[in-house]
């Protein structure tokens, strides 16, 4: 019998490239076909640097070069969301998160984080609907689920707005 490897496995069964998976990239939606992987904008690669560093602001210009170049880019639209929420405007993350959807409706960053957006703006019944969502994304159960519901569960409990 012929060994898989998880990456492989986890590819096929969740129908993410293994590119995107490497990559840490892709909310679901990947394809099986035999193109190529696409090469990672340097950009992209700065601006989740930064991101993971909390080094919110400097990251935004980066990512809006990134999506002006690639406008079907929804991890970049998610980080551009990620970003500008975590530099202070819930308000104006939503459109990048729900621009990230358009392009990729099982896009499970994008489901958690524009939850969290709307736990910031005081719209818990919003955040909720998108838990929803990710618990029908989520076949097995997943992180952003889990890190959502958390989100709501302290934001109900403390009745402060969430740091996430």
């Amino acid at each position: 019998m012929r060994s898989i490897s998880f990456v492989a496995l986890t590819c096929c069964v969740f129908g993410v490239s293994s590119a995107a998976f490497a990559a840490g990239g892709g909310g679901g939606g990947g394809s099986m076909d035999s193109t190529p992987p696409k090469a990672v904008d340097p950009a992209f690669g700065q601006a989740k640097a930064l991101i993971e560093a909390r080094n919110y602001a400097p990251a935004l210009p980066l990512l809006q070069q990134v999506v002006a170049r690639d406008s079907r880019n929804a991890d970049a639209y998610n980080l551009l969301g990620y970003a500008t929420r975590k530099s202070g405007d819930a308000n104006g993350s939503l459109q990048y998160y729900n621009r990230a959807l358009q392009i990729d409706p099982k896009h499970l960053g994008a489901h958690e984080y524009v939850g969290e957006a709307y736990l910031m703006l005081d719209q818990p019944q919003q955040a909720e609907q998108y838990l929803a969502r990710l618990n029908s994304l989520c076949v097995f159960g997943c992180t952003e689920y889990r890190m959502l519901k958390a989100a709501i569960a302290d934001y109900k409990a403390s009745g402060k707005k969430p740091t996430n």
